[in-house]
């Protein structure tokens, strides 16, 4: 059997390492997230892989220039909540047991190659079945063996005994084998432990399953899953390893244990009450709603049969979850963009941006949401979301103003991620 060091091997090069020479590109708009306004008549200026200067335009001696006419040119997009480890979703419960690892990887390469020509040039990888194969694919990209956008990773879904993060709806009896459930804990010491193991195994930060799950067979949206005492221990022993934790949270009651044990972000949210968004608009905690994810589930789950326990979930949360992130924008409480990319098909990561606007945000908003809010979540901040000196030289490019019609953003035609030009359509 091929290992996993030999598909990266013989995965899609690469690009050329950026050279020491500037790059000047230059667009009719340059998007200053920062302050919200749309620059004209600027050129950023790249070296190696980092931003150096934002000016107006003006001749650099040697440079080489790349002109984007009428563009607006603005920050790579983060994506909070992606899956790229693996196949997306499908009818079958099961499918995740279905595939080697070599398989999962190399749909993952392909994955990430989508999601960055998609414009998304960093995103937080929230989970796979078959633990830390998510650290693998991140390193193929930083190596460069294969073209990603930056990754910062979970390892495994740190969850309970056939909860929302254990593959079911198996035969009596069967049980995942050990790779897939590398972070199911029962005991407060059992998730210190698998916190640790995850950490040490190259994962960036800790996803709990704090609640029961839409696509997950035998769980339901609405329930605690973790108990108040070990979400503190994984927050506790995060925090000690100099990490974070996240945490799947539908339902009310599960989304406020999460935020007082001290989670940063709250992922979905469908079920969240104004209690509870009190209570994160105070605490600082992230909501990061897939709000686009109920629409493609009810049109693709009725066509490909799906399960029917499936498809009720999701009747029971896609409405609820808008409203609830509507109250949560006007409440203030601080908004990441995440898409849950993996059960619907990766590079249509922008298709969300819509679904944010139509649900009470601003598209200067939606946008910040995607960068450097989303830099913020992760603690990257300075080094992607912006287009100011020093930052990383992820950059896109899409036709019109994305302040007019935050629709162009479905369509960049220009992506550079540290310098490296990946993508010029022009």
């Amino acid at each position: 059997m091929v290992g996993v060091a030999a598909v990266w091997a013989i995965a899609t090069a690469g690009p050329v390492s950026a050279t020491q020479q500037v790059t000047v590109i230059r667009a009719a708009r340059v998007l200053d997230v920062v302050t919200g306004r749309l620059l004209r008549d600027r050129q950023v200026e790249v070296q190696a892989d980092t931003v150096v200067a934002v000016r107006r335009w003006r001749p650099v001696p040697r440079a080489r220039v790349v002109e984007l006419g009428t563009a607006t040119l603005l920050p790579g997009l983060i994506d909070l909540h992606t899956h790229l480890v693996g196949d997306i979703q499908s009818a079958s419960p099961t499918a995740p047991l279905e595939s080697t690892p070599e398989d999962d990887v190399l749909i993952g390469a392909t994955n990430a190659r989508k999601t960055l020509l998609a414009g998304f040039t960093t995103v937080r990888d929230v989970g796979t079945y078959r633990g830390l194969l998510d650290v693998a694919l991140k390193r193929a990209i930083e190596s460069g063996q294969i073209d990603g956008p930056r990754m910062s990773v979970a390892g495994a879904y740190l969850t309970k005994p056939g909860g929302g993060g254990e593959v079911t709806g198996l035969p009596a009896g069967q049980v995942p084998p050990p790779p897939f459930r590398m972070g199911v804990v029962a005991t407060p010491a059992e998730a210190r432990e698998a916190v640790r193991r995850l950490l040490e195994g190259g994962a960036d930060f800790i996803k709990v399953i704090a609640t029961g799950a839409v696509l997950t067979v035998g769980t339901e949206p609405g329930e605690i899953e973790i108990d108040a005492a070990t979400l503190r221990a994984v927050v506790e022993e995060a925090r000690r390893r100099g990490s974070y934790v996240t945490a799947h949270a539908h339902g009310a009651a599960g989304i406020a244990q999460a935020v007082r044990a001290g989670v940063r972000s709250i992922e979905h949210g469908s079920l969240l009450d104004d209690d509870g968004i009190a209570l994160m608009a105070s605490a600082g905690t992230w909501l990061v709603a897939d709000i686009y994810n109920g629409d493609y589930i009810r049109e693709v789950g009725r066509r490909d049969g799906w399960p029917e326990e499936t498809m009720r979930k999701n009747e029971e949360t896609t409405d609820a979850q808008r409203r609830a992130f509507r109250r949560a924008v006007r409440a203030g409480v601080p908004i990441g963009y995440g898409t849950d990319a993996g059960v619907y098909p990766h590079g249509d990561n922008a298709k969300q941006f819509r679904y944010l606007v139509e649900h009470g945000m601003t598209p200067l908003a939606a946008i910040r949401s995607a960068t450097i809010e989303a830099a913020r979540l992760m603690g990257w901040e300075g080094r992607v979301g912006a287009i100011v000196p020093g930052a990383k030289a992820d950059l896109i490019a899409v036709p019109g103003n994305p302040l007019a019609d935050v629709t162009v953003l479905e369509r960049p035609f220009f992506v550079m991620k540290g310098g490296a030009m990946m993508r010029n359509d022009q």
